[in-house]
């Protein structure tokens, strides 16, 4: 069973961390709500089995370790050390908030065209659904080294934008916008399958896309 932190970050990541470290609370992998080889042709077994179990592993215990440190410097109010730790926080929980989006934002059955009032923002916002995936597609493939590619909402114009983030950099806190379909990009997220040809593995991504949870996250959003 996931722990109550887990559950908070797959809905509202930005606010998960934060109420976690305040609370002291380990963080946990979040479960998969599928089975490893389920993404598969698009995303293979192998690439499932250690991007998450390894590597999103690796973010929870590397933060778990950080938030430590920064509990007990806080209480001797060593605030050298406090600055010191904000690097490894931004980047393993960046990481903890990213992939947790991530394995929600896709699903054996998905792929196909969002719907409701999520596709009449799309299509007042960009044209249409391909113009979106077109542009967000070019952006993500474009992004140098390591990084995600994002569909955001910005609360302030009540519009969708495309933006991208480099390493495990967290997009509310990064660029205000609310995280609703993200894009991993870091060679662990496809180069088993796809090696070094990117764009194969960005159009292979919205042939799983969970336009389900991608609307859950625009409803909330709004609110």
């Amino acid at each position: 069973m996931l722990a109550s932190c887990s559950r908070t970050l797959a809905r509202l990541p930005s606010k998960g961390v934060l109420g976690c470290a305040s609370a002291r609370l380990k963080h946990s992998l979040p479960d998969l709500p599928y089975d490893y080889n389920a993404l598969e042709p698009y995303i293979s077994a192998d690439i499932m089995r250690l991007h998450h179990s390894k590597h999103h592993a690796t973010y929870i215990n590397n933060l778990n370790v950080a938030e430590e440190k920064l509990a007990e410097a806080s209480a001797k109010s060593d605030i050298s050390t406090v600055i010191a730790l904000q690097p490894a926080l931004k980047f393993n929980g960046g990481g903890h908030i990213n992939h947790s989006i991530f394995w929600q934002n896709m699903s054996p059955n998905g792929g196909g065209d969002p719907s409701g009032d999520l596709l009449a923002q799309i299509n007042k916002d960009f044209g249409s659904v391909d113009n979106m995936r077109k542009q967000l597609s070019a952006v993500t493939t474009a992004i140098q080294g390591s990084g995600w590619g994002w569909l955001g909402f910005n609360q302030s114009s009540k519009s969708l934008q495309i933006a991208t983030c480099a390493n495990q950099d967290p997009l509310r806190a990064t660029t205000g916008l609310v995280p609703l379909f993200g894009i991993d990009v870091w060679e662990h997220a496809y180069y088993l399958q796809y090696k070094n040809v990117r764009p194969d593995y960005v159009n292979a991504i919205w042939q799983v896309a969970n336009w389900k949870d991608v609307e859950a996250r625009f409803k909330e959003a709004q609110n």
